[in-house]
């Protein structure tokens, strides 16, 4: 499954600040599909203007969004649909997934898969989960296990991301090991500068440099970590000539 297939849906949603932070959160993690149904949002100016500021720059994720009357409106093109809810009891599920296993379920399968999140007060009902094919909850603490709505879509939204799209390329100031090329050339940099000042006297140098790549591989140098310790041990080399 693709990050576009997946849709959030908002059942029953009634507070504006609350839907335009839930459009900020499906764009942070690159999804775009939202659709609202039996919407109880009031449509005053000032609670458009207070939805679109909540949004921040994601403002097109509730313009692209799609109005259904009815919940199952919503849901009757998806192959799979997900309620969430915390709540277990007639009428409801008999299991459910974490956001992280919903991810690695979803992972394999083709089609529209729908997560869908009830009104803020109140959650989906019975008649809203018997709707959804599957029951996905977020872990919480028991004594307070009532999460805001757009902070839970931004749990699921990020889970999916990174299960479904991993990011192509690293974000600035983010750790990302060594290769083992780039570890394979830090080795010969290393003991070429030993070589130079005499070090390797006696037979021994593949062997050493089988356990420095060994161990740099096992201590996940980052690659100007790598250039930073290459650059020391060259100009240790140059002063010992």
């Amino acid at each position: 499954m693709r990050l576009e297939d997946v849709i959030f849906v908002l059942a029953r949603p009634s507070e504006p600040g609350n839907t335009g932070a839930v459009c900020r959160a499906v764009k942070n993690m690159c999804l775009r599909r939202l659709r609202i149904a039996a919407s109880e949002l009031p449509t005053t100016p000032a609670d458009t203007e207070k939805l679109l500021s909540r949004a921040v720059h994601a403002a097109e994720i509730w313009e692209g969004a799609e109005h259904f009357d009815s919940l199952q409106a919503a849901l009757a093109d998806c192959a799979v649909s997900v309620g969430t809810s915390r709540r277990r009891g007639r009428r409801r599920k008999s299991s459910t997934l974490t956001p992280r296993e919903l991810a690695a379920f979803l992972k394999d399968k083709n089609g529209k898969a729908a997560i869908v999140f009830g009104n803020e007060r109140t959650g989906l009902n019975g008649e809203e989960l018997e709707l959804c094919n599957m029951a996905s909850h977020i872990p919480v603490n028991p004594e307070f296990p009532s999460i805001n709505l757009s902070h839970a879509v931004q749990i699921y939204a990020y889970e999916l991301y990174q299960t479904l799209e991993q990011p192509c390329r690293a974000v600035p100031g983010q750790w990302v090991p060594m290769a083992a090329g780039e570890i394979d050339t830090l080795v010969k940099n290393t003991t070429r500068s030993l070589a130079s000042i005499g070090f390797y006297k006696h037979p021994g140098r593949e062997e050493q440099e089988r356990f420095l790549r060994d161990l740099m591989a096992r201590a996940g140098l980052s690659l100007s970590e790598g250039r930073y310790l290459s650059n020391i041990i060259a100009k240790a080399g140059r002063l010992g000539i």
